[in-house]
């Protein structure tokens, strides 16, 4: 992978959790941040979520942000929207604009209103370490086996040719 080609960019929807497991396991991502965003009034309240750094040549913007869409509760607008806004955060607005095309292009797909927001990055904070890479130091818990693991085997089920093959089997 050459890092002159890799982009940077935030995605926000559930728990950052399980958003972390889901981008650590694809092809062409280089790194997870994991923590909390917030972007410009009146988005600018923290919400959990993860800045991805990856490859476009190995995993296009647009295969990444619909398997953010596919992944997360992306047409609710349930009541823990203010924790975990549904959003892709950019750092630029030419990305911006690639973001809001593959939204509406992807808006067929979909039988409800894709709530999910093209929303500036204007700050984040990481999560504390001992919650980084949660799944990967405790892929027995609890929390993992009830949320992480079946996003994972959706995953590959949908997703498998751009799996990293080192992705855990959710038994």
């Amino acid at each position: 992978m050459s890092l002159e080609a890799e982009l940077k960019i935030g995605l926000g929807g559930g728990c950052h959790w399980c958003t972390e497991a889901v981008f650590q396991a694809l092809e062409g991502v280089s790194g997870v941040e994991q923590g909390f965003i917030h972007s410009d009034p009146p988005e600018d309240h923290w919400s959990e979520a993860v800045i991805v750094t990856f490859d476009p040549v190995v995993l296009p913007l647009e295969s990444l942000i619909e398997i953010h869409l596919r992944t997360h509760s992306s047409t609710s607008r349930h009541k823990m929207r203010g924790k975990y806004r549904s959003a892709i955060y950019v750092y630029d607005a030419g990305t911006g604009v690639k973001a809001g095309r593959t939204l509406r292009a992807l808006q067929a797909q979909f039988d409800e209103p894709l709530v999910t927001c093209v929303l500036t990055l204007a700050g984040f904070k990481a999560s504390d370490e001992r919650f980084r890479n949660y799944y990967a130091k405790g892929p027995d818990r609890p929390f993992c086996k009830t949320y992480i693991d079946p996003k994972l085997a959706f995953l590959r089920k949908q997703f498998g040719t751009v799996l990293k093959e080192t992705v855990p089997a959710a038994e």
